[in-house]
């Protein structure tokens, strides 16, 4: 026969136990690693293009970060393919863990080298971007289709290298930028975007491409329809032959400035169907 003092202690050690067991259970959900716990979201490292900075991306970034993605804007030094993508390879190394690189205009001659065989580079996404292959170059793909204006728009101005010689850097005339450059954002921030763009090396468009991680990574591409840099049917050539995810827009080639929502949700896209 068991007294009801017995009975009474039983219960009161498996309401214990019970206890016990849940609240290591509620412990181990928060522990990092456990089961249960939500995915980390990659970080998004962001590529400008020429005339422009890491500023260009700020309307985006407010977005992404609004979304809890990490985020991280690289400066772009603009003076070749090859040296540009070493510099934001100094940037991926410094970065743990899963990354989605995204390349604006020139930036995505950058990301397509900087991407190659790192498998900790889960998709790209181009931003009226060039998606060059090995042996390309920006200037032979602008060519590629007519509706580029920008040579007209141009302003070479010689600059010295260290080794002595010369080179040319180019700029956007600042009375043409907001037309060539970014016709669809208002008159007062163009006017901060001309007067805060870098130059580009006049060899960095004439240099040749190396790799192209597009073609075996995820790709996603923002095709602007109203551009006077890169012409949409050219940007249409380099997304259909990269068989990239393409979402067409009514924008200049300021896209990421003028409709920030739109970018920032396709790179979302991105990143959440290559966790």
């Amino acid at each position: 026969m068991v007294s009801s003092k017995g009975v009474r202690s039983r219960g009161l050690m498996l309401g214990t136990l019970s206890t016990v067991a849940i609240g290591l259970l509620t412990t181990a959900a928060a522990t990092p690693g456990f089961a249960s716990q939500k995915p980390v979201k990659p970080t998004i490292v962001l590529e400008h293009g020429a005339f422009a900075d890491a500023s260009s991306w700020n309307a985006v970034i407010e977005e992404l970060r609004a979304d809890g993605y990490p985020v991280i804007a690289a400066a772009n030094p603009l003076r070749g393919p090859a040296n540009d993508a070493a510099a934001l390879r100094s940037v991926l190394d410094h970065v743990a863990g899963p990354k989605i690189l995204v390349g604006h205009s020139y930036g995505g001659s950058v990301i397509s080298v900087a991407g190659a065989n790192d498998p900790q580079v889960k998709a790209l996404v181009y931003v009226a971007a060039f998606l060059p292959a090995p042996g390309e170059t920006a200037l032979e793909l602008t060519n590629k289709y007519p509706g580029s204006t920008l040579p007209g728009a141009l302003d070479p101005t010689a600059f010295t290298l260290p080794d002595g010689t010369t080179g040319t850097d180019l700029y956007i005339k600042p009375g043409k930028f907001h037309h060539q450059f970014a016709a669809d954002v208002p008159a007062g921030t163009a006017a901060l975007m001309a007067a805060t763009q870098r130059p580009i090396a006049q060899s960095a468009l004439e240099e040749k491409t190396e790799a192209a991680a597009w073609k075996d990574k995820p790709t996603w591409a923002v095709i602007t329809t109203q551009d006077l840099n890169i012409p949409a049917e050219v940007q249409r050539y380099m997304a259909k032959r990269a068989h990239a995810h393409s979402v067409e827009v009514r924008a200049s080639h300021s896209v990421a400035v003028s409709q920030p929502t739109t970018v920032a949700g396709v790179i979302e896209k991105a990143a959440r169907a290559t966790r």
